[in-house]
């Protein structure tokens, strides 16, 4: 679904007294992004990446707060940045990240019944027609969902370097963020892994899959893809560009 679709979605209201959360993840290294720095603290166009994106939620009246986890003593937030809270409780996986601030926010007093928003810092190209398409389809959920994407592209299957089998790609879908679910229940599908080291938590979806949910798909976009690859800092660019 493209962007502009997203941005015919009327707003509608959450319940009354229920808050929308949004939390980064924000305590990696990003290895893979062949930068000197965590990828993301890495400008594109002359900004940290995770500014760009932190610039994209707040445009989503909807969010009451913008929560960023991060490794403790990380220099880049010891300034503050208006209207962001850094919370610095960052784990060595992303799992443990999420599950760390989502038990700060409870330690806090935020209600468990609030809807949390977890979002990849490196998917710096959502926009705030995404997070609101995201936001209307989940609210009034049981559960909750996540932003996700058909799979467009013939899946193989590979062994010792060479194709092992064609993967059906009926009915499969690329998991994006944010992923938006209750802060009492998702911390409970955390916590449930938690003393197996979060094993075979991959997003926050696959948590709650775990504890027996089925979590709501919500069409994408593929520009909301996640910085990965040194080659995705261009492509980025030029998104940013053509957005100018």
């Amino acid at each position: 679904m493209p962007d502009a679709a997203h941005e015919l979605t009327p707003h509608t209201t959450p319940e009354a007294g229920i808050r929308c959360h949004a939390l980064l993840p924000c305590a990696g290294t990003g290895s893979r992004a062949g930068t000197e720095v965590p990828k993301q603290y890495q400008p594109i166009l002359g900004l940290p990446m995770v500014l760009h994106t932190l610039n994209a939620l707040r445009g989503v009246e909807r969010l009451d707060r913008l929560v960023v986890v991060t490794a403790p003593g990380d220099a880049f937030w010891a300034t503050g940045y208006p209207g962001v809270t850094a919370l610095p409780c960052g784990g060595g996986t992303r799992a443990e990240s999420v599950f760390n601030g989502l038990q700060a926010l409870l330690d806090q007093g935020t209600d468990p019944s609030d809807w949390v928003l977890v979002h990849d810092a490196a998917r710096c190209l959502v926009t705030a027609s995404m997070v609101n398409a995201l936001i209307n389809a989940c609210q009034h959920d049981d559960v909750g969902g996540l932003l996700a994407i058909p799979l467009p592209d013939t899946l193989k299957a590979e062994a010792d370097g060479r194709v092992n089998a064609t993967v059906d790609r009926e009915g499969k879908w690329l998991a994006q963020t944010p992923q938006m679910f209750r802060l009492g229940a998702l911390h409970a599908a955390l916590k449930a892994t938690a003393a197996q080291g979060f094993a075979g938590v991959t997003d926050e979806a696959s948590a709650m899959e775990m504890a027996g949910h089925r979590p709501l798909l919500v069409q994408g976009s593929a520009r909301n893809f996640k910085i990965t690859y040194p080659d995705d800092f261009a492509l980025a660019e030029a998104i940013f560009r053509s957005r100018a």
